[in-house]
């Protein structure tokens, strides 16, 4: 067993990068991508700057609180990854109880904000989004089954209908289209970083599909996931009314991600070694994918 090391440093600067680390910034950016499109989409073009500020601010601030939560409970699990053994909760720079009290006062913030700045319809949403990764995959799912993150993600889904009811007060099927395409994309997204670090969790005994199943079938998997992502995107063109853009870009960067996670597949068969493999294309990839997708979800409606 690799023990966590303490490492108390306690000079202000350090205390405070301790505590930024622990809400995840890199993760955050996923909600702004989803959050901000599904807003010019309900709005129908841009919608008021101090309404979008106020979301992202609320948005951030939950799913900073989630994943500070999720560092406490995982320090054990951080600890035994090269991947995330150097984060705060693993070498105890933080103590659990005062993290645990930091990520309260994040969820209590995002609530009265996002109710404030929105509605509470989004504040209920956040809070709801909050919960579900904390008990539901972190406490429940994560450690106990091949399919964490299929059911785990749909925490991550939730930034496109706290954008949509910011705006217009209501949930609609315009922003349950875009919950869906976040909940297919997340799985071959999340496999394929599990792919890299398969030797990672399965020191720690998570048990991530890579860990439990055999290469080829695990590519099969993502490509399955990844062909209904691109089949939902193209849900959102007569869903939402949009122009030809968006179908015109969500068909085109989808056909480029297939095509990597059918080489992924190839490779996967042709029984090369995990570096040779390399999974992490195809997890960039779907990174710039979904970027780029939501994106052209908020472009559309200010051209057409």
């Amino acid at each position: 067993m690799h023990h966590a090391v303490t490492t108390v440093d306690t000079a202000p600067t350090s205390t405070l990068r301790a505590y930024v680390a622990l809400t995840k910034p890199r993760i955050i950016e996923l909600l702004l991508v989803t959050t901000v499109p599904a807003m010019f989409l309900a709005a129908g073009g841009v919608p008021p700057w101090q309404l979008v500020v106020w979301t992202l601010l609320g948005g951030t601030l939950a799913a900073g609180s989630a994943n500070v939560f999720n560092s406490v409970l995982d320090a054990d699990i951080d600890s035994e990854m090269r991947r995330t053994r150097r984060r705060p909760m693993a070498l105890n720079r933080v103590p659990a109880a005062k993290a645990y009290v930091f990520g309260s006062v994040l969820g209590v913030l995002s609530a009265l904000i996002l109710g404030f700045g929105a509605n509470w319809l989004s504040a209920a949403l956040a809070l709801a989004a909050n919960a579900y990764y904390v008990f539901v995959y972190t406490m429940g799912l994560k450690r106990r089954t091949s399919q964490n993150i299929v059911w785990g993600g749909i925490a991550g889904c939730f930034p496109p209908l706290i954008g949509w009811t910011a705006v217009t007060g209501s949930v609609d099927w315009t922003p349950l289209v875009m919950f869906a395409i976040v909940f297919f994309w997340t799985p071959p997204h999340t496999w394929a970083l599990a792919f890299r670090y398969r030797e990672d969790y399965k020191q720690a005994h998570v048990p991530m599909l890579p860990v439990v199943m055999e290469p080829p079938a695990v590519a099969w998997r993502i490509v399955i996931y990844t062909v209904i992502t691109v089949v939902v995107s193209l849900l959102l063109w007569p869903v939402a009314h949009t122009g030809w853009l968006y179908p015109a870009v969500a068909l085109v960067s989808g056909l480029w991600l297939t095509v990597e996670s059918i080489q992924l597949l190839r490779r996967a068969r042709a029984g090369l070694t995990e570096s040779a493999l390399k999974p992490m294309r195809l997890f960039h990839l779907s990174n710039s994918y979904l970027a780029v997708v939501f994106l052209a979800a908020a472009v559309d409606p200010l051209v057409f």
